[in-house]
């Protein structure tokens, strides 16, 4: 009976977001470029700041932008193969990790320096060093991060993501990348998936299709990202800390074993390959869904706070990303 009541309980914003998702993934169709995340957390922000949806639908929108969203997380692992990893990964792991540490040691020194909040410098950070909105969406449980920081990070990392297909195939053909070294530099110098695609396809087919395998592998750097930043958030509110197997386990959020389980499933080839384009689809429509709800239980001040110095870490740290993989590319030929 109990169940039942809290199901009925969170009913109202569960469809209050999955209705807006739906609003934004038919946007997402029409403009593949914007994707529906945006979309959604725009409406969501829109709404609130109309009138914050409360009472009926607070239950059901904080169950959307946590639980929702760890579930669109462990999906997201079932589009690569433990196969793709070793043969992708070892190719490109020095550009990989390469952008993934200047940019985190850049993101820590430019946000103190432009005094930019902590938990929304990280969100920047591991968006563009990472993978866009599903980092995002993998952190900022971890880090137990406020819906406007959220909010302002995914709206960032966008803007940057549109500018990078519109600069980067001129920028590649000025560098004289081919269709490979083109696919490694989109795969790893843009964020979202959908942005990955815009940019890599202007180059070419050739271009397109490593770029988004880099991209999938570039995910798994989630992993140890939100290890090192639940240590973080650990020792900040004074939880001891025990490195020990069982220790850093206790550290591990569910969802990013449940990602490496549904990655360990395709590999073993319990899901097809016809399978995948739906899981992927559902993937994004929960992760509209947990942005729609954010942005539905934003608070604009907060987010109107923030100013436009996290905006100019974020394009500060894109040139940083850019720079880094073009020159690790060039440096590897």
């Amino acid at each position: 009976m109990a169940q039942m009541h809290d199901v009925t309980a969170k009913l109202p914003g569960v469809l209050l977001a999955a209705a807006i998702a739906g609003v934004a993934t038919v946007i997402g169709g029409f403009v593949p470029l914007v994707g529906s995340a945006l979309p959604a957390i725009v409406i969501g922000v829109v709404i609130a700041l109309v009138r914050r949806p409360g009472g009926p639908f607070a239950a059901g929108l904080k169950f959307s932008s946590k639980m929702v969203l760890q579930i669109a997380v462990v999906l997201l692992g079932s589009q690569l193969s433990l196969a793709q990893v070793a043969t992708v990964g070892a190719e490109s792991f020095p550009v990989m990790i390469s952008t993934l540490i200047v940019c985190l040691l850049a993101a820590w020194a430019l946000s103190r320096l432009l005094r930019v909040e902590s938990d929304l410098a990280v969100l920047i950070g591991v968006g563009t060093a990472i993978c866009g909105a599903s980092a995002i969406a993998a952190v900022s449980p971890v880090i137990k991060a406020r819906n406007a920081s959220i909010a302002y990070a995914v709206s960032t990392i966008f803007l940057f993501n549109v500018l990078a297909v519109l600069l980067f195939p001129p920028l590649g053909r000025l560098l004289g990348f081919t269709q490979h070294e083109f696919g490694l530099f989109a795969g790893t110098a843009v964020n979202d998936t959908s942005s990955v695609v815009a940019t890599a396809g202007i180059y070419g087919t050739a271009a397109l299709g490593f770029a988004v395998v880099v991209k999938l592998v570039r995910t798994l750097m989630i992993i140890p990202i939100s290890v090192g930043l639940a240590i973080r958030t650990a020792r900040r509110e004074g939880t001891p800390v025990r490195f020990t197997p069982r220790g850093i386990a206790a550290l591990v959020p569910w969802f990013l074993i449940g990602f490496l389980i549904a990655s360990l499933v395709r590999s073993v080839g319990v899901i097809p390959d016809v399978a995948l384009a739906p899981i992927s689809a559902v993937a994004m429509f929960l992760i509209a869904m947990a942005m729609a709800a954010i942005g539905l239980s934003t608070d604009i001040a907060g987010f109107r706070s923030a100013g436009l110095r996290p905006l100019a870490l974020g394009g500060l740290l894109w040139v940083v990303v850019t720079a880094t993989a073009a020159a690790a590319i060039l440096l590897l030929r």
